[in-house]
């Protein structure tokens, strides 16, 4: 089975995100990025199923500028076994990314896509549906769990309710949640050796598709600052302020 793992360069999560003073986006200079944290966690559920013997190949595959090397190398040093990145200075946006995708696998033929359930910059959590969609794959979303049988993988996906698990037949396209693993660290000889791993460059004309968005962002904005607490008399004054002032009773 091989396996094929989106990653996306993003703002550290570590980083206070600013806006920029003319609101029309994230400021980006001089910022921190790292890989998505899903998409960690993506890696680390691909790397574990490789080690378990369910797995041939990991491929980590990530779309944006040149850049994106670095977070590809990260996925390398991890153990993944080569990178492919689709270098474009163009903004992507989620319909974008899944049709570079389903190329990218059209090419590639994988078994299973492994990608994280959100990316934390934009936290649109529409990539791996519409990846399932556009390849007619099966899918299940935010998993917890994932247990591999042959051509088919048991699921534990996280819902509203508790805990669902599900059976899928591959090929399929899955996506991480938070609690599917903890992500190893990148060791110094792994991060050595990745920088001999194979690592392909494509563009988007190359795979046939149209990058162009099909939003545009009007305005970026913080949200309000906390207004802060008061200290109340009474009880009588508390439940007058949350009448009148709060409006919440």
């Amino acid at each position: 089975m091989k396996i094929l793992v989106p990653v996306k360069r993003v703002v550290d999560y570590n980083v206070k995100v600013r806006v920029k003073a003319d609101q029309t986006g994230v400021d980006l200079a001089n910022v921190k990025m790292s890989m998505n944290p899903f998409d960690e966690i993506a890696v680390e559920e691909a790397l574990k199923l490789k080690e378990a013997g369910k797995a041939t190949e990991v491929v980590a595959v990530s779309a944006g500028p040149a850049a994106c090397q670095e977070t590809l190398r990260t996925a390398l040093a991890m153990g993944a076994d080569r990178a492919i990145l689709v270098e474009t200075d163009a903004e992507l946006q989620p319909l974008a990314v899944a049709k570079l995708l389903k190329a990218v696998v059209q090419k590639e033929s994988p078994q299973l896509v492994l990608a994280g359930k959100q990316a934390i910059d934009d936290d649109a959590n529409q990539v791996g549906q519409m990846l399932a969609a556009l390849l007619d794959w099966a899918q299940v979303t935010f998993a917890s769990k994932i247990a591999a049988d042959g051509g088919k993988l048991t699921v534990t996906r996280e819902i509203d309710g508790g805990l669902e698990t599900v059976e899928v037949a591959l090929p399929a396209v899955l996506t991480a949640d938070l609690r599917l693993n903890t992500p190893r660290y990148a060791t110094l000889p792994n991060i050595m050796k990745a920088k001999k791993k194979p690592l392909d460059t494509l563009k988007p004309a190359d795979l046939g598709v149209d990058v162009a968005p099909r939003l545009k962002t009007l305005k970026v904005a913080e949200p309000p600052k906390r207004k802060g607490g008061v200290m109340v008399k009474d009880v009588a004054e508390l439940v007058a302020k949350l009448k009148s002032e709060a409006k919440v009773i």
